[in-house]
């Protein structure tokens, strides 16, 4: 694949407005943008343009929509490629919301999942990687690991954003709670996959009573994307430990799993 292009980054609305020559990274565009209500920025190709948008009267019209990246990660794309900024909205502020992003580099391979948590103000991420697992897999822990993390949690509504279809269709569809009272059965022939976590999905859902939403990967969400950066960043992570569960063919329930 050839070098691309590089790109200027003008932020017309976020914690410091102004053009950025870098996405990621102390000082970048992402760092501008991330949870900031509103969010409106977009991507060139030439400073000139950048610098153009900044000062245009079309602004106001483009706030936060750009179309979705060709690249997992990848920041926003040139210009008249629009992205959604992935903002909180007032209601937002009463609600903790968990993004949440898992892959492999190969299917089955390397691993990694990746956790965004906002809390009112407070803004944690968690990440973590597995040598060999699958795509599923760690979508669910990514699920899995963000709502452990919460701790005693009451009267405050859990918000699970994921673009794992998998996930979101076997939660809010009752899927694996159907698995589960027929024995982890899909059917009379085809016994469930990855049941061992799906297990710890139900508990932690009937503990928190989360909302799970779909959201289009790749397609601006700030926090989607930095959900999986962190997931490849730790499946690129050397001496990964193991998915005892998977490597084992051990996932069904009772048995050990990767914690």
């Amino acid at each position: 694949m050839g070098k691309s292009a590089k790109k200027f980054y003008a932020v017309v609305k976020g914690r410091k407005p102004g053009v950025y020559d870098t996405w990621f990274g102390q000082g970048g565009a992402f760092e501008q943008v991330s949870s900031f209500p509103g969010a409106v920025y977009k991507g060139f190709p030439t400073l000139q343009e950048a610098r153009e948008y900044i000062s245009g009267p079309h602004v106001s019209r483009s706030a936060g929509k750009r179309t979705p990246g060709k690249r997992p990660g990848h920041p926003p794309q040139a210009a008249g490629e629009q992205k959604e900024a992935g903002t909180r909205t007032s209601a937002d502020k009463d609600r903790i919301l968990i993004y949440s992003d898992g892959g492999c580099l190969n299917n089955p391979g390397p691993g990694g999942y990746g956790v965004v948590i906002l809390d009112g103000e407070k803004r944690s991420e968690l990440s973590g990687g597995y040598r060999l697992t699958t795509n599923n897999r760690m979508e669910l822990m990514g699920s899995i690991m963000g709502l452990r993390s919460l701790g005693p949690v009451t009267g405050r509504q859990i918000v699970v954003y994921t673009d794992s279809s998998y996930v979101v269709n076997g939660v809010m569809k009752g899927w694996a709670k159907r698995w589960r009272s027929k024995g982890w059965m899909r059917d009379a022939q085809h016994r469930a996959e990855n049941v061992d976590l799906w297990a710890d999905l139900l508990d932690l859902c009937e503990a928190y009573d989360p909302r799970f939403v779909w959201v289009k990967g790749h397609a601006g969400n700030v926090e989607n994307e930095r959900c999986d950066v962190l997931a490849r960043m730790s499946a690129l992570k050397a001496d990964l430990p193991v998915d005892l569960a998977y490597e084992k063919g051990k996932t069904s329930v009772g048995q050990p799993t990767l914690f």
